[in-house]
Protein backbone atom coordinates (compact mmCIF):
# COMPACT_ATOMS: atom_id res chain seq x y z
CA UNK A 1 0.00 0.00 0.00
CA UNK A 2 2.78 2.51 0.87
CA UNK A 3 5.06 1.40 -2.08
CA UNK A 4 3.35 3.93 -4.40
CA UNK A 5 5.67 6.84 -2.73
CA UNK A 6 8.72 5.39 -3.34
CA UNK A 7 7.96 5.53 -7.27
CA UNK A 8 6.06 9.26 -6.83
CA UNK A 9 9.94 10.06 -5.19
CA UNK A 10 11.00 9.13 -8.49
CA UNK A 11 9.13 11.41 -10.62
CA UNK A 12 11.48 14.20 -9.75
CA UNK A 13 14.27 12.62 -11.92
CA UNK A 14 12.43 13.93 -15.00
CA UNK A 15 9.88 16.39 -16.76
CA UNK A 16 7.01 13.86 -18.65
CA UNK A 17 6.27 14.90 -21.46
CA UNK A 18 2.71 15.64 -20.91
CA UNK A 19 0.68 17.39 -23.79
CA UNK A 20 -3.01 17.33 -24.27
CA UNK A 21 -3.02 13.68 -25.58
CA UNK A 22 -4.32 11.74 -23.13
CA UNK A 23 -1.58 9.55 -20.97
CA UNK A 24 -2.02 5.94 -19.13
CA UNK A 25 -1.86 4.94 -16.26
CA UNK A 26 -2.36 1.78 -14.30
CA UNK A 27 -1.52 -0.25 -11.44
CA UNK A 28 2.50 -1.01 -12.96
CA UNK A 29 4.80 1.14 -10.75
CA UNK A 30 6.77 3.04 -14.12
CA UNK A 31 2.78 4.45 -14.53
CA UNK A 32 1.13 4.84 -10.91
CA UNK A 33 1.89 8.28 -11.26
CA UNK A 34 2.41 11.10 -13.84
CA UNK A 35 3.65 14.65 -13.28
CA UNK A 36 4.21 17.78 -15.39
CA UNK A 37 4.39 21.49 -15.46
CA UNK A 38 0.97 23.55 -15.85
CA UNK A 39 1.05 27.58 -16.45
CA UNK A 40 -1.68 29.27 -15.11
CA UNK A 41 -4.23 31.45 -17.45
CA UNK A 42 -2.66 34.97 -16.30
CA UNK A 43 1.12 33.61 -16.58
CA UNK A 44 0.84 32.41 -20.33
CA UNK A 45 -2.39 33.45 -21.66
CA UNK A 46 -4.84 31.22 -23.68
CA UNK A 47 -8.46 30.23 -24.78
CA UNK A 48 -8.96 27.59 -22.57
CA UNK A 49 -8.77 27.60 -18.89
CA UNK A 50 -5.99 25.23 -17.66
CA UNK A 51 -6.84 21.81 -16.07
CA UNK A 52 -5.72 17.84 -15.45
CA UNK A 53 -8.47 15.55 -16.86
CA UNK A 54 -8.45 12.21 -15.11
CA UNK A 55 -11.05 9.57 -16.55
CA UNK A 56 -11.02 6.05 -15.41
CA UNK A 57 -11.77 3.19 -17.28
CA UNK A 58 -14.57 0.44 -16.28
CA UNK A 59 -12.96 -2.68 -15.39
CA UNK A 60 -14.88 -6.13 -15.91
CA UNK A 61 -14.95 -7.65 -12.07
CA UNK A 62 -16.08 -10.36 -10.85
CA UNK A 63 -19.82 -10.91 -10.26
CA UNK A 64 -19.51 -9.43 -5.86
CA UNK A 65 -16.63 -8.05 -6.12
CA UNK A 66 -15.81 -4.23 -5.93
CA UNK A 67 -12.43 -3.36 -6.42
CA UNK A 68 -11.22 0.24 -5.17
CA UNK A 69 -8.09 2.53 -6.47
CA UNK A 70 -6.74 5.33 -4.04
CA UNK A 71 -6.47 8.83 -6.57
CA UNK A 72 -4.53 11.85 -5.69
CA UNK A 73 -3.90 15.18 -7.51
CA UNK A 74 -1.46 17.66 -5.65
CA UNK A 75 1.16 20.64 -6.35
CA UNK A 76 4.22 19.47 -5.70
CA UNK A 77 5.06 22.21 -3.09
CA UNK A 78 2.20 20.30 -1.13
CA UNK A 79 3.86 16.90 -0.97
CA UNK A 80 4.84 16.97 2.62
CA UNK A 81 1.23 17.41 3.44
CA UNK A 82 0.21 13.74 1.88
CA UNK A 83 0.40 10.98 5.01
CA UNK A 84 0.95 10.90 8.79
CA UNK A 85 3.61 8.88 10.30
CA UNK A 86 4.36 6.68 7.76
CA UNK A 87 0.75 5.94 6.93
CA UNK A 88 -0.57 7.28 3.34
CA UNK A 89 -3.90 5.23 2.61
CA UNK A 90 -6.73 5.70 4.62
CA UNK A 91 -7.79 1.91 5.90
CA UNK A 92 -8.58 0.34 9.60
CA UNK A 93 -5.01 0.86 10.99
CA UNK A 94 -5.22 4.97 10.02
CA UNK A 95 -8.70 4.86 11.55
CA UNK A 96 -8.17 3.29 14.83
CA UNK A 97 -5.54 5.58 15.22
CA UNK A 98 -7.76 8.56 14.49
CA UNK A 99 -5.55 9.98 11.00
CA UNK A 100 -8.96 9.62 8.76
CA UNK A 101 -12.41 8.67 9.42
CA UNK A 102 -14.58 5.48 7.76
CA UNK A 103 -16.07 8.30 5.25
CA UNK A 104 -12.46 9.00 4.00
CA UNK A 105 -11.20 4.92 3.50
CA UNK A 106 -9.82 4.29 0.20
CA UNK A 107 -8.55 7.65 -0.06
CA UNK A 108 -5.35 9.40 0.54
CA UNK A 109 -4.41 10.52 4.16
CA UNK A 110 -3.90 14.35 4.58
CA UNK A 111 -2.36 16.18 7.57
CA UNK A 112 -4.96 18.10 10.07
CA UNK A 113 -4.32 21.29 8.79
CA UNK A 114 -3.38 20.41 4.75
CA UNK A 115 -6.62 22.46 3.69
CA UNK A 116 -5.25 25.26 5.50
CA UNK A 117 -1.84 25.63 4.56
CA UNK A 118 -1.73 24.11 1.33
CA UNK A 119 -0.09 25.89 -1.83
CA UNK A 120 -3.06 24.56 -3.92
CA UNK A 121 -6.04 22.70 -3.64
CA UNK A 122 -5.61 18.64 -2.66
CA UNK A 123 -8.09 16.41 -4.26
CA UNK A 124 -8.20 13.13 -3.19
CA UNK A 125 -10.51 10.12 -3.92
CA UNK A 126 -11.59 6.29 -3.81
CA UNK A 127 -12.62 5.23 -7.11
CA UNK A 128 -14.69 2.06 -7.04
CA UNK A 129 -13.75 0.28 -10.36
CA UNK A 130 -16.21 -1.43 -11.33
CA UNK A 131 -18.58 2.03 -11.33
CA UNK A 132 -15.71 4.32 -12.05
CA UNK A 133 -17.26 8.18 -11.23
CA UNK A 134 -17.59 11.16 -13.73
CA UNK A 135 -14.39 12.47 -15.14
CA UNK A 136 -12.55 14.57 -12.62
CA UNK A 137 -11.38 18.42 -13.96
CA UNK A 138 -8.61 20.02 -11.50
CA UNK A 139 -8.83 23.14 -12.65
CA UNK A 140 -5.13 24.94 -12.40
CA UNK A 141 -5.24 28.40 -10.33
CA UNK A 142 -1.42 28.91 -10.26
CA UNK A 143 1.64 28.14 -12.16
CA UNK A 144 3.29 24.90 -10.23
CA UNK A 145 4.20 21.19 -11.51
CA UNK A 146 1.57 19.20 -10.88
CA UNK A 147 1.31 15.34 -9.90
CA UNK A 148 -1.36 12.74 -10.35
CA UNK A 149 -0.84 9.29 -8.00
CA UNK A 150 -2.84 6.64 -8.19
CA UNK A 151 -2.37 2.76 -6.10
CA UNK A 152 -4.71 -0.36 -5.58
CA UNK A 153 -6.50 -0.42 -2.64
CA UNK A 154 -8.41 -3.41 -2.09
CA UNK A 155 -7.18 -6.13 -3.43
CA UNK A 156 -3.42 -5.05 -3.05
CA UNK A 157 -3.18 -6.35 -6.54
CA UNK A 158 -6.54 -4.60 -7.90
CA UNK A 159 -5.70 -4.18 -12.06
CA UNK A 160 -7.23 -0.80 -13.14
CA UNK A 161 -6.44 1.72 -15.81
CA UNK A 162 -7.18 5.57 -16.51
CA UNK A 163 -6.35 8.40 -18.95
CA UNK A 164 -4.75 11.81 -17.34
CA UNK A 165 -4.97 15.03 -19.59
CA UNK A 166 -2.72 18.02 -18.98
CA UNK A 167 -4.64 20.81 -20.79
CA UNK A 168 -2.91 24.09 -20.89
CA UNK A 169 -4.52 27.50 -21.33
CA UNK A 170 -1.78 28.63 -24.80
CA UNK A 171 -2.28 24.98 -26.59
CA UNK A 172 -1.28 21.65 -26.70
CA UNK A 173 2.90 21.99 -25.94
CA UNK A 174 3.79 20.59 -22.77
CA UNK A 175 4.59 23.60 -20.48
CA UNK A 176 8.27 22.74 -20.10
CA UNK A 177 8.08 23.51 -23.77
CA UNK A 178 6.16 26.57 -24.83
CA UNK A 179 8.95 28.66 -24.23
CA UNK A 180 10.71 27.00 -26.97
CA UNK A 181 8.14 28.70 -29.10
CA UNK A 182 8.88 32.36 -28.31
CA UNK A 183 12.59 31.75 -28.49
CA UNK A 184 12.81 29.79 -31.82
CA UNK A 185 10.25 32.67 -33.28
CA UNK A 186 12.90 35.30 -32.44
CA UNK A 187 16.21 33.51 -33.19
CA UNK A 188 14.41 33.05 -36.70
CA UNK A 189 13.49 36.92 -37.01
CA UNK A 190 17.29 37.73 -35.67
CA UNK A 191 18.75 35.47 -38.50
CA UNK A 192 16.34 36.74 -41.17
CA UNK A 193 17.51 40.10 -40.11
CA UNK A 194 21.71 38.91 -40.25
CA UNK A 195 20.49 37.43 -43.86
CA UNK A 196 18.83 41.09 -45.08
CA UNK A 197 22.15 42.69 -44.09
CA UNK A 198 24.38 40.03 -45.59
CA UNK A 199 22.33 39.96 -48.29
CA UNK A 200 22.57 43.93 -49.15
CA UNK A 201 26.40 43.86 -48.80
CA UNK A 202 26.35 40.56 -51.32
CA UNK A 203 24.33 42.57 -54.23
CA UNK A 204 26.11 45.69 -53.92
CA UNK A 205 29.51 43.93 -54.39
CA UNK A 206 28.68 41.10 -56.28
CA UNK A 207 31.02 41.42 -58.99
CA UNK A 208 34.20 40.78 -55.90
CA UNK A 209 32.56 37.67 -54.09
CA UNK A 210 34.93 35.32 -52.85
CA UNK A 211 34.20 31.80 -52.88
CA UNK A 212 34.10 31.40 -49.11
CA UNK A 213 31.61 34.05 -49.01
CA UNK A 214 29.49 31.68 -51.10
CA UNK A 215 29.45 29.19 -48.36
CA UNK A 216 28.53 31.85 -45.69
CA UNK A 217 25.55 33.05 -47.72
CA UNK A 218 24.53 29.60 -48.11
CA UNK A 219 24.85 28.85 -44.58
CA UNK A 220 22.97 31.80 -43.52
CA UNK A 221 20.45 30.74 -45.64
CA UNK A 222 20.30 27.42 -44.08
CA UNK A 223 19.84 28.71 -40.68
CA UNK A 224 17.01 30.63 -41.92
CA UNK A 225 15.13 27.93 -43.17
CA UNK A 226 16.30 25.62 -40.39
CA UNK A 227 15.11 27.60 -37.09
CA UNK A 228 11.65 28.78 -39.28
CA UNK A 229 10.86 24.88 -39.37
CA UNK A 230 11.56 24.37 -36.28
CA UNK A 231 9.27 27.66 -35.16
CA UNK A 232 6.71 25.57 -36.86
CA UNK A 233 7.18 22.31 -35.65
CA UNK A 234 6.62 23.39 -32.18
CA UNK A 235 3.87 25.66 -33.12
CA UNK A 236 2.25 23.34 -35.01
CA UNK A 237 2.55 20.79 -31.88
CA UNK A 238 0.35 23.35 -29.97
CA UNK A 239 -2.17 23.97 -32.25
CA UNK A 240 -2.49 20.29 -33.15
CA UNK A 241 -1.18 17.82 -30.67
CA UNK A 242 1.62 14.88 -30.97
CA UNK A 243 -0.65 13.66 -34.39
CA UNK A 244 1.54 11.95 -37.28
CA UNK A 245 1.99 15.89 -38.96
CA UNK A 246 3.96 16.35 -35.58
CA UNK A 247 6.06 13.60 -36.00
CA UNK A 248 7.18 14.03 -39.35
CA UNK A 249 7.77 17.44 -38.53
CA UNK A 250 10.31 16.23 -36.01
CA UNK A 251 12.04 14.00 -38.32
CA UNK A 252 12.23 17.10 -40.70
CA UNK A 253 13.88 19.33 -37.72
CA UNK A 254 16.15 16.22 -36.72
CA UNK A 255 17.49 15.89 -40.22
CA UNK A 256 17.63 19.75 -40.67
CA UNK A 257 19.65 20.05 -37.29
CA UNK A 258 22.53 17.45 -38.44
CA UNK A 259 22.56 18.93 -41.40
CA UNK A 260 23.23 22.57 -39.95
CA UNK A 261 26.07 20.69 -37.33
CA UNK A 262 28.18 19.28 -40.29
CA UNK A 263 27.49 22.45 -42.48
CA UNK A 264 28.54 24.64 -39.79
CA UNK A 265 32.04 21.97 -38.98
CA UNK A 266 32.74 22.21 -42.89
CA UNK A 267 32.73 25.58 -43.21
CA UNK A 268 34.69 26.49 -40.22
CA UNK A 269 37.35 24.08 -41.33
CA UNK A 270 37.92 25.96 -45.02
CA UNK A 271 37.77 29.22 -42.87
CA UNK A 272 40.77 27.91 -40.83
CA UNK A 273 43.00 26.64 -43.58
CA UNK A 274 42.48 29.95 -45.07
CA UNK A 275 40.44 29.36 -47.69
CA UNK A 276 39.45 32.41 -49.79
CA UNK A 277 41.64 34.74 -48.26
CA UNK A 278 44.97 32.74 -47.69
CA UNK A 279 44.73 29.86 -50.15
CA UNK A 280 42.62 30.62 -53.76
CA UNK A 281 42.09 27.01 -53.62
CA UNK A 282 42.23 23.59 -51.39
CA UNK A 283 42.86 21.33 -54.10
CA UNK A 284 42.35 17.80 -52.83
CA UNK A 285 41.97 18.57 -49.69
CA UNK A 286 38.60 20.26 -50.43
CA UNK A 287 37.16 16.83 -51.45
CA UNK A 288 38.68 14.53 -47.90
CA UNK A 289 36.87 17.96 -45.82
CA UNK A 290 33.75 17.01 -48.10
CA UNK A 291 34.28 13.87 -47.24
CA UNK A 292 34.41 13.81 -43.66
CA UNK A 293 31.48 16.78 -43.45
CA UNK A 294 29.20 13.84 -45.38
CA UNK A 295 30.25 11.32 -42.86
CA UNK A 296 29.13 13.70 -40.04
CA UNK A 297 25.86 13.84 -41.71
CA UNK A 298 24.95 10.92 -41.64
CA UNK A 299 26.00 9.40 -38.58
CA UNK A 300 24.34 12.67 -36.87
CA UNK A 301 21.52 11.90 -38.86
CA UNK A 302 21.87 8.30 -37.69
CA UNK A 303 22.08 9.23 -34.19
CA UNK A 304 18.80 11.72 -34.42
CA UNK A 305 16.59 8.92 -35.57
CA UNK A 306 18.19 6.69 -32.77
CA UNK A 307 17.47 8.99 -29.59
CA UNK A 308 13.65 9.50 -30.72
CA UNK A 309 12.74 5.66 -31.37
CA UNK A 310 15.50 4.47 -28.81
CA UNK A 311 14.51 4.77 -24.65
CA UNK A 312 17.39 5.21 -22.31
CA UNK A 313 15.81 1.75 -20.62
CA UNK A 314 15.92 -0.07 -24.04
CA UNK A 315 19.42 1.19 -24.95
CA UNK A 316 21.66 -1.33 -24.84
CA UNK A 317 26.09 -2.02 -25.32
CA UNK A 318 24.83 -1.41 -29.14
CA UNK A 319 23.94 2.04 -29.04
CA UNK A 320 28.30 2.73 -28.81
CA UNK A 321 27.97 1.59 -32.88
CA UNK A 322 25.89 5.01 -33.16
CA UNK A 323 27.80 6.87 -30.92
CA UNK A 324 31.54 6.33 -31.05
CA UNK A 325 31.13 6.89 -35.23
CA UNK A 326 29.46 10.62 -34.25
CA UNK A 327 32.28 11.19 -31.72
CA UNK A 328 34.97 10.51 -33.84
CA UNK A 329 33.81 12.47 -37.02
CA UNK A 330 33.52 15.28 -34.33
CA UNK A 331 36.85 14.41 -32.86
CA UNK A 332 38.28 14.79 -36.35
CA UNK A 333 36.79 18.10 -37.14
CA UNK A 334 38.01 19.65 -33.81
CA UNK A 335 41.91 18.47 -34.33
CA UNK A 336 41.91 19.44 -38.13
CA UNK A 337 40.21 22.79 -37.71
CA UNK A 338 42.42 23.79 -34.75
CA UNK A 339 45.83 22.15 -36.52
CA UNK A 340 44.91 24.05 -39.74
CA UNK A 341 44.06 27.60 -37.81
CA UNK A 342 47.60 27.21 -36.10
CA UNK A 343 49.42 26.39 -39.57
CA UNK A 344 47.50 29.67 -41.35
CA UNK A 345 48.55 31.77 -38.69
CA UNK A 346 52.27 30.66 -38.67
CA UNK A 347 52.42 30.69 -42.09
CA UNK A 348 51.17 34.86 -42.23
CA UNK A 349 53.20 35.37 -39.32
CA UNK A 350 56.35 34.14 -41.60
CA UNK A 351 55.54 36.36 -44.53
CA UNK A 352 54.61 39.30 -42.02
CA UNK A 353 51.02 39.33 -43.29
CA UNK A 354 50.09 41.76 -40.89
CA UNK A 355 46.13 42.63 -41.40
CA UNK A 356 45.13 39.17 -42.53
CA UNK A 357 46.76 37.90 -39.49
CA UNK A 358 44.45 40.15 -37.76
CA UNK A 359 41.44 38.38 -39.08
CA UNK A 360 42.97 35.29 -38.46
CA UNK A 361 44.04 36.18 -34.67
CA UNK A 362 40.21 37.31 -33.91
CA UNK A 363 38.75 34.13 -35.16
CA UNK A 364 41.44 31.97 -32.91
CA UNK A 365 40.14 34.04 -29.85
CA UNK A 366 36.85 33.75 -31.27
CA UNK A 367 36.56 29.96 -30.97
CA UNK A 368 38.90 29.91 -27.93
CA UNK A 369 35.65 32.27 -25.89
CA UNK A 370 33.27 29.88 -27.33
CA UNK A 371 35.02 26.71 -26.20
CA UNK A 372 35.49 28.23 -22.44
CA UNK A 373 32.05 29.56 -22.88
CA UNK A 374 30.78 25.92 -23.25
CA UNK A 375 33.35 24.44 -21.01
CA UNK A 376 31.95 26.71 -18.20
CA UNK A 377 28.13 25.87 -18.77
CA UNK A 378 29.75 21.79 -18.98
CA UNK A 379 30.33 22.72 -15.26
CA UNK A 380 27.85 24.66 -14.42
CA UNK A 381 25.48 21.70 -15.38
CA UNK A 382 27.20 18.88 -14.33
CA UNK A 383 27.01 20.95 -10.28
CA UNK A 384 23.70 21.76 -11.85
CA UNK A 385 22.81 18.17 -12.47
CA UNK A 386 24.89 17.04 -9.33
CA UNK A 387 21.68 17.34 -7.54
CA UNK A 388 19.12 15.70 -10.14
CA UNK A 389 18.40 12.46 -7.62
CA UNK A 390 16.77 15.26 -5.21
CA UNK A 391 12.54 14.65 -6.13
CA UNK A 392 12.79 18.30 -6.14
CA UNK A 393 15.49 18.83 -8.89
CA UNK A 394 12.76 19.16 -11.85
CA UNK A 395 9.83 20.75 -9.93
CA UNK A 396 11.90 23.60 -9.19
CA UNK A 397 13.57 23.49 -12.76
CA UNK A 398 11.31 22.65 -15.14
CA UNK A 399 10.76 25.55 -16.43
CA UNK A 400 14.61 26.24 -17.16
CA UNK A 401 15.83 22.85 -17.66
CA UNK A 402 15.12 23.69 -21.71
CA UNK A 403 17.50 26.68 -21.48
CA UNK A 404 20.04 24.67 -19.75
CA UNK A 405 19.98 21.56 -22.20
CA UNK A 406 19.25 23.18 -25.48
CA UNK A 407 18.70 27.45 -25.29
CA UNK A 408 22.41 28.13 -24.34
CA UNK A 409 23.87 26.53 -27.18
CA UNK A 410 21.91 27.91 -29.82
CA UNK A 411 23.12 31.70 -28.67
CA UNK A 412 26.67 30.53 -28.28
CA UNK A 413 26.15 29.89 -31.60
CA UNK A 414 23.97 32.91 -32.97
CA UNK A 415 27.29 34.92 -31.53
CA UNK A 416 29.61 32.97 -33.81
CA UNK A 417 27.81 32.90 -37.18
CA UNK A 418 27.36 36.91 -36.26
CA UNK A 419 31.22 37.48 -35.83
CA UNK A 420 32.29 35.12 -38.87
CA UNK A 421 29.76 36.87 -40.90
CA UNK A 422 30.91 40.47 -39.97
CA UNK A 423 34.58 39.79 -40.35
CA UNK A 424 34.21 37.69 -43.79
CA UNK A 425 31.42 40.62 -44.76
CA UNK A 426 31.47 41.47 -48.79
CA UNK A 427 33.02 44.70 -49.34
CA UNK A 428 34.39 46.82 -52.27
CA UNK A 429 38.39 45.06 -52.60
CA UNK A 430 37.68 41.51 -51.66
CA UNK A 431 39.46 39.87 -54.59
CA UNK A 432 41.96 42.57 -54.08
CA UNK A 433 42.58 42.15 -50.76
CA UNK A 434 42.58 38.18 -51.29
CA UNK A 435 45.11 37.95 -54.37
CA UNK A 436 47.63 40.39 -52.87
CA UNK A 437 50.31 40.37 -50.33
CA UNK A 438 51.22 43.10 -48.58
CA UNK A 439 54.92 44.30 -48.70
CA UNK A 440 56.88 43.10 -45.83
CA UNK A 441 57.99 46.16 -44.24
CA UNK A 442 61.40 46.28 -41.72
CA UNK A 443 62.57 48.94 -39.65
CA UNK A 444 65.92 49.28 -41.78
CA UNK A 445 67.00 49.72 -44.83
CA UNK A 446 65.63 51.32 -48.13
CA UNK A 447 63.72 54.29 -46.72
CA UNK A 448 61.50 56.24 -49.38
CA UNK A 449 62.04 59.73 -47.57
CA UNK A 450 65.82 59.65 -47.27
CA UNK A 451 65.42 61.10 -51.05
CA UNK A 452 64.31 64.38 -51.96
CA UNK A 453 65.16 66.01 -48.44
CA UNK A 454 65.45 69.55 -47.98
CA UNK A 455 68.84 70.91 -48.17
CA UNK A 456 67.74 72.95 -44.82
CA UNK A 457 69.06 69.58 -43.06
CA UNK A 458 72.53 70.42 -43.21
CA UNK A 459 72.13 73.09 -40.83
CA UNK A 460 72.21 70.24 -38.19
CA UNK A 461 75.27 69.00 -38.16
CA UNK A 462 74.14 65.39 -36.96
CA UNK A 463 71.54 65.37 -39.37
CA UNK A 464 74.00 66.25 -42.06
CA UNK A 465 76.62 63.88 -41.07
CA UNK A 466 73.49 61.22 -41.23
CA UNK A 467 72.74 62.30 -45.01
CA UNK A 468 76.60 62.19 -46.01
CA UNK A 469 76.07 58.58 -44.78
CA UNK A 470 78.48 58.83 -41.74
CA UNK A 471 77.09 56.01 -39.20
CA UNK A 472 78.96 57.41 -36.71
CA UNK A 473 76.34 59.52 -35.03
CA UNK A 474 74.17 57.97 -32.26
CA UNK A 475 71.47 56.32 -33.16
CA UNK A 476 72.66 56.13 -37.13
CA UNK A 477 73.76 52.73 -37.20
CA UNK A 478 73.01 50.84 -39.95
CA UNK A 479 73.58 50.08 -43.80
CA UNK A 480 72.29 52.77 -46.00
CA UNK A 481 71.89 53.95 -49.31
CA UNK A 482 75.01 55.88 -49.89
CA UNK A 483 75.07 58.47 -52.80
CA UNK A 484 78.75 59.51 -55.59
CA UNK A 485 80.55 62.23 -53.49
CA UNK A 486 79.35 65.80 -54.74
CA UNK A 487 75.81 64.08 -55.67
CA UNK A 488 72.94 66.19 -54.76
CA UNK A 489 69.95 64.46 -53.41
CA UNK A 490 66.95 64.22 -56.14
CA UNK A 491 66.16 67.77 -57.41
CA UNK A 492 62.94 69.23 -56.73
CA UNK A 493 60.81 68.51 -59.82
CA UNK A 494 57.12 70.75 -60.02
CA UNK A 495 54.13 69.17 -58.86
CA UNK A 496 52.53 69.97 -62.26
CA UNK A 497 54.72 67.28 -64.06
CA UNK A 498 53.72 64.38 -61.78
CA UNK A 499 51.54 61.94 -63.64
CA UNK A 500 49.24 60.45 -60.78
CA UNK A 501 49.51 56.79 -62.05
CA UNK A 502 52.84 56.78 -61.49
CA UNK A 503 55.02 55.63 -58.70
CA UNK A 504 58.32 55.26 -59.93
CA UNK A 505 60.01 57.37 -62.98
CA UNK A 506 63.72 57.05 -63.46
CA UNK A 507 65.09 59.63 -65.16
CA UNK A 508 63.97 61.11 -68.94
CA UNK A 509 64.05 58.74 -72.17
CA UNK A 510 68.06 58.07 -72.88
CA UNK A 511 69.18 58.93 -69.44
CA UNK A 512 70.83 56.00 -67.44
CA UNK A 513 72.37 55.57 -64.19
CA UNK A 514 76.05 56.31 -64.11
CA UNK A 515 78.56 57.19 -61.33
CA UNK A 516 79.85 60.07 -62.88
CA UNK A 517 77.93 62.98 -64.63
CA UNK A 518 75.73 66.16 -63.55
CA UNK A 519 72.61 65.99 -61.36
CA UNK A 520 70.91 66.28 -65.30
CA UNK A 521 72.48 62.67 -65.84
CA UNK A 522 71.43 61.53 -62.43
CA UNK A 523 67.90 59.80 -62.35
CA UNK A 524 64.64 61.53 -61.06
CA UNK A 525 62.68 59.93 -58.32
CA UNK A 526 59.19 61.13 -58.44
CA UNK A 527 57.17 60.40 -55.59
CA UNK A 528 53.42 59.85 -56.48
CA UNK A 529 51.15 62.45 -56.35
CA UNK A 530 47.89 60.45 -55.24
CA UNK A 531 45.15 62.33 -56.57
Amino acid sequence: MRSWLHGLLLLGLSVVTAGANEMNMNQENDNRQICSGMYSKNDWGGDVDPHILVKWVKQDVPEGSDPIASMIIFEWRDYDLIGIENEYLCDSDPIQAGFCNSNQTGEFILAPNATDISKNVIFTQAVHLKDPPLPVNYGIKKTGYYCVGTAAFSPLDAQYSATVEFRNAYGELPAAQIAKLPFYGGITIIYAVIGAFWAFLYVQHRHDILPVQNYITAIILFLIVEMLVTWGFYDFMNRNGSTVGAKVLMIVVAILNAGRNSFSFFLLLIVCMGYGVVKHTLGKTMIYVRYLAAGHFVFGLIYAIASLTVTPESAGPLVLFIILPLAGTLTAFYVWTLNSLKETIRDLVERKQTVKLSMYRQLWWAILLSIMVIFGFFFFNSFTFASSSSPDFVPFHWKTRWFILDGWLNFVYLADVIFIAYLWRPTANNRRFAMSDELAQDDEGFEIADFGAEDDDDDDPESAAAHRGDRTQPGQEGPRYDPPPGANTAKEIPRESLDGETIFAVGEDGDRWSDEGSDEERGKLVHDQGK
